[in-house]
């Protein structure tokens, strides 16, 4: 009877591990998309405008005289507690002397023409309206000029790769190869049209994106993304593997299922799994819990009532500057906590505060802020998410990144990561804070893109 029970118990372990296994490595079909599914007001017009537009930034008088007087009128700000600086979140102390700036120093039109120093356009995709720089590089002999789109997360949008556009499209010594970069805002964030219908998610955001790059005449081109742009990036790279040549991004991040258990199991062994110098980034996992706990209630809020905080946000530029700084800061130094500014310094204020202006003048904090509500209501994200990709991809992760994965686990998603790099400096907006570092990666990545791309053709021979 004992000799039963045992073959028993262990046919079951057995049947149980094939079970989860085939879970753990199951890859789910792609889904069919709709690729011109009409997001615009109404129902599709018979005849699309597929016409591209000059676009120039501009701060209006209407509304600069108006959000000066809302800050000048904003009622008085709670002080901080005593012996506390910015761990209960903005320090209003800190934020009176960013507003006076705001409000005394900023250089509303000076700013609005740095801005316009690139080409901007807009242009009709699937019914909104949307918006993109595009800077071609000066003609260079003898060297090819690689179609780079380049995609911003919250709260930001292009204005976010003002600093290095001219250091990708400019040639470099000891490279064969320069950029040419469309830095598009995604749809609801900064000059681009929000839509009114739902299921505007990060997978069909990034369907959007393509049919974009494909208006612009490019059948095969390369992807840079940050946050949300990193997602709507990698989504179309695992859905249009032959148009996407390569995927560079400064959050590599796996949401496979088998990379969740990966994280788990690497709470046990996490020196077999991380390299010893970045164990502490990813494990004890009770410290990486408790640092998305304290950090990630505007995650929650946004993800399910992303209409109510709107509201705040929409009404007064003092809550919506407090609530955009005190992110942007910890994403640049969480470490920064027991000081006024809790991280902000890390970044020039003037781009900030155009992160700021652009959100304001545009009233698009709900719509870009929907963005989160999107991505978690839909199944069809989760499946894009579990499906691995083969196109070349290089990561970067930034020391106070939001969450770091080891290559371990990256390659569940990006099956073929042909560069990864970790640094020991910069955070979140890369693209801001540490322009050159970020640019120079970019740079190897386009190396190690066409290498790849050169060694496929050769096999192929």
């Amino acid at each position: 009877m004992m000799k039963m029970l045992s073959s028993l118990v262990a046919v079951v372990s057995i049947g149980t591990g094939l079970i989860v296994t085939y879970v753990l490595y199951k890859v789910p079909e792609k889904p069919q998309f709709n690729l011109e599914r009409w997001w615009g007001i109404g129902t599709k017009p018979k005849q699309e405008d597929v016409a591209i537009r000059p676009f120039d930034v501009d701060f209006n008088d209407t509304m600069i005289q108006d959000l000066k007087q809302r800050i000048r009128n904003r009622r008085p700000l709670t002080k901080p507690l005593e012996g506390i600086q910015s761990e209960y979140g903005m320090n209003t102390i800190y934020l009176e002397k960013i507003l006076a700036h705001w409000v005394d120093k900023y250089d509303f039109k000076g700013r609005a023409k740095l801005l316009n120093k690139f080409p901007h356009y807009k242009t009709r995709i699937q019914g909104l309206d949307i918006h993109f720089i595009r800077v071609q590089p000066p003609k260079a002999e003898g060297r090819k000029v690689l179609p780079l789109l380049m995609l911003h997360g919250w709260p930001s949008s292009s204005k976010e790769f003002d600093k290095v556009i001219p250091l990708l499209t400019a040639p470099r010594k000891g490279y064969d190869f320069v950029f040419e970069v469309i830095a598009a805002d995604l749809p609801g964030f900064g000059f681009s049209e929000g839509t009114n219908k739902p299921g505007l998610n990060p997978v069909q955001i990034g369907i959007i994106m393509r049919n974009l790059m494909r208006r612009l005449g490019f059948d095969k081109f390369f992807i840079q993304g940050g946050d949300w742009g990193s997602q709507c990036a990698t989504h179309m790279a695992t859905l249009f593997p032959n148009e996407i040549l390569g995927l560079h991004t400064n959050m590599p991040l796996s949401s496979r299922n088998l990379s969740n258990v990966k994280v788990l199991l690497g709470a046990f062994f996490p020196k077999l799994i991380v390299d010893s110098r970045y164990v502490d980034r990813i494990y004890p996992l009770r410290k990486l819990f408790f640092y998305i706990l304290r950090e990630s209630g505007y995650f929650h809020i946004q993800a399910t009532k992303p209409d109510t905080i709107g509201v705040a946000l929409t009404d007064s530029p003092v809550g919506l500057a407090a609530y955009i700084i005190e992110k942007m800061a910890i994403c640049s130094n969480r470490d920064q906590l027991n000081t006024p500014h809790g991280g902000i310094e890390n970044l020039n204020i003037e781009d900030v505060l155009d992160t700021i202006t652009i959100m304001w003048a545009n009233n698009c904090v709900v719509t870009a802020t929907r963005i989160y509500a999107e991505g978690f209501k839909h199944p069809e994200v989760a499946i894009v998410q579990n499906i691995p990709t083969y196109v070349p991809t290089a990561a970067i992760n930034f020391k106070y990144e939001v969450l770091y994965q080891p290559d371990w686990i990256l390659k569940d998603k990006f099956k073929r990561l042909v560069r990864s790099t970790v640094m020991d400096i910069g955070g979140h907006f890369a693209a801001l804070q540490t322009p050159q570092v970020f640019v120079n990666d970019i740079f190897e990545a386009g190396v190690a893109f066409l290498k790849y791309h050169d060694e496929q053709r050769g096999d192929k021979s």
